[in-house]
């Protein structure tokens, strides 16, 4: 009798261990359950309850993220109406961002900014320092340029406004956006295309001595051809009259004025800055300080950045920080350039020389090449 109340006793405890655990497992499964719907962050946390005072309002942040995550990509979305909005609304979320990461020093990866089109461009001209010029502005942390010659506005307008813009990198708020094609400046239907995008667009012209411009052209294109003819040939129409050939691109390029009144046109004198090929090399932090004042920049670009290579005979970037050499353009600039006669080259100078006078009036500035 006493060993059966015991066996009672024993079994009741047993039950009674059994239904808590089995208790315990709901109320763990309905908490789990709970937090996977959503609805845990309604309970009480005593450990940040002070330090987030408006929990509802963080909660709701929380939500809006986490829909926002969800959300296609703009690039998924084909209705293009739209997308000029999606953009719109895009580089209002990122102002935030990127106004919190200035402020902490944080780098800012380039998936921030905006794809603007280009506030700036250098248009010309061909062989008068132009790559030089965006490498050194480049070192500007304000500036982001297209790296290579997108030629839009003289070969690829077709593509529209739209894939211009997508080239472009992606700034933040007071930096600038630039690119350079140098044909541009010779291209009878770019000004009107550039204004037609926007007539407020700054516009940086390199130029150089023309006789040595058409010079440097010609190595250029003999280094890639070397079969073409002499210099003298192509510049000449005919050796005897010595009539210069203006169909010759080479020497066409060259005509400034003409190039220059084409733009005036569409343009008013003050958006041009004139920059001279020569002091690009001679005195490379003096010619970068006025682009950097007509672009509205601060004066960063000095010379601290630069050292002669007396090899190429231009200047270069010192070594940044990181890096193990200093930067100079590629093997394709400071060619040597073949031997003409000075009878060629005479002729061309006494050509140019109207022309020359006719663009220092234009620009306002004497270039000293005759």
């Amino acid at each position: 009798m006493g060993c059966g109340g015991c066996r009672i006793r024993f079994n009741f405890w047993k039950v009674l261990s059994k239904a808590s655990v089995f208790f315990t497992m709901v109320l763990i499964f309905t908490y789990f359950f709970y937090c996977l719907t959503g609805f845990c962050d309604s309970t009480p946390r005593a450990l940040f309850k002070q330090q987030t005072p408006q929990r509802d309002y963080d909660i709701s942040i929380d939500r809006r993220r986490m829909l926002e995550e969800l959300r296609p990509s703009p690039r998924c979305v084909r209705n293009t109406t739209a997308a000029p909005r999606a953009q719109q609304v895009d580089a209002v979320g990122q102002k935030s961002k990127n106004e919190s990461a200035h402020s902490s020093g944080i780098p800012v990866s380039n998936t921030f900014g905006t794809k603007r089109f280009p506030q700036a461009i250098i248009i010309g001209v061909k062989k008068g320092g132009t790559r030089a010029l965006l490498e050194f502005l480049r070192i500007h942390p304000d500036v982001r340029a297209f790296g290579a010659e997108p030629h839009f506005f003289d070969r690829f307008y077709d593509k529209g406004l739209e894939w211009y813009r997508n080239l472009m990198p992606r700034t933040l708020d007071g930096q600038i956006t630039m690119e350079k094609t140098p044909s541009y400046f010779v291209t009878k239907e770019a000004p009107n295309r550039v204004c037609t995008m926007n007539c407020q667009t700054k516009l940086i012209v390199v130029v150089r001595d023309p006789v040595t411009r058409a010079v440097s052209d010609y190595t250029q294109t003999l280094s890639k051809n070397p079969g073409l003819p002499s210099f003298q040939s192509l510049a000449l129409t005919n050796a005897t009259t010595g009539l210069i050939d203006t169909s010759w691109s080479a020497v066409r390029i060259g005509l400034y004025a003409k190039h220059l009144e084409s733009w005036l046109q569409y343009f008013p004198l003050s958006q041009f800055l004139f920059v001279s090929g020569e002091r690009l090399v001679s005195d490379p932090a003096g010619e970068m300080g006025r682009v950097q004042d007509f672009l509205g920049l601060k004066r960063v670009i000095s010379d601290k950045h630069f050292y002669f290579n007396q090899t190429k005979g231009f200047p270069c970037l010192k070594k940044p920080e990181g890096s193990s050499r200093p930067r100079c353009l590629g093997k394709s600039k400071g060619r040597p350039h073949p031997d003409i006669h000075s009878e060629v080259l005479q002729r061309l100078r006494d050509f140019y020389r109207p022309f020359n006078h006719r663009f220092y009036q234009l620009s306002g500035q004497d270039f000293g090449w005759d």
